[in-house]
């Protein structure tokens, strides 16, 4: 039961980033699955439990990428540092706009519906406040004092690049040198200047 369900679950995220939340239908998802018709409507009644369950998946997936981006990043020192950061989330932003795009499209989808629906909205702000939680701890790692609001900072300009990217495709992309200067920038206010001594 629980496969079925990943199953229409992933169909849903695929029509989502191919045909945006105009296309998500259950008769849609039944069809992208190959599964009877009437599948998704039984594990979903209603487009709104369709849609919730589908952000909860994308969470699921897109846990693993953060994952892999945590254990680049973890060394025996730590965050090795800044050009080690910007790499790292740069190789992230290029899974994110390549093979996984269909998925980032999707997301962006959700994220729009969002604005008007007060339950995706809710789930949207759970699922920020859980990266908040752990993916600060990188900042601090790095020397920020203001660990949250950095964060918020790099993930501001990596939805950037990724919309950017997914929806006009540059072939010589490199999300690596502006998300350097960004926490280069960043890192010129987390330690006051040295008083000069005479």
């Amino acid at each position: 039961m629980a496969g079925r369900r990943e199953q229409v679950l992933d169909a849903a995220i695929r029509v989502l980033g191919t045909q945006g939340t105009r296309g998500l239908t259950h008769r849609a998802v039944d069809a992208e699955a190959g599964a009877p018709a009437g599948t998704a409507s039984n594990h979903f009644r209603t487009r709104e439990a369709l849609l919730s369950a589908v952000l909860e998946r994308l969470r699921e997936l897109e846990t693993r990428g953060w994952e892999r981006l945590a254990a680049d990043l973890a060394g025996p020192a730590g965050v090795a540092g800044v050009d080690a950061f910007a790499d790292a989330v740069g190789a992230l932003a290029r899974e994110l706009t390549g093979p996984a795009r269909v998925a980032t499209l999707a997301r962006h989808a959700l994220l729009a519906e969002a604005a008007f629906h007060d339950d995706l909205r809710h789930q949207v702000a759970l699922q920020r406040a859980e990266i908040e939680s752990w993916a600060a701890e990188w900042f601090r790692a790095l020397g920020s004092p203001h660990p949250e609001r950095d964060l918020w900072s790099v993930l501001a300009l990596l939805d950037g690049l990724l919309a950017h990217q997914c929806t006009t495709p540059d072939p010589d992309f490199a999300p690596e040198p502006p998300i350097r200067a960004l926490v280069q920038g960043l890192s010129t206010t987390w330690h006051p200047p040295r008083r000069r001594t005479r």
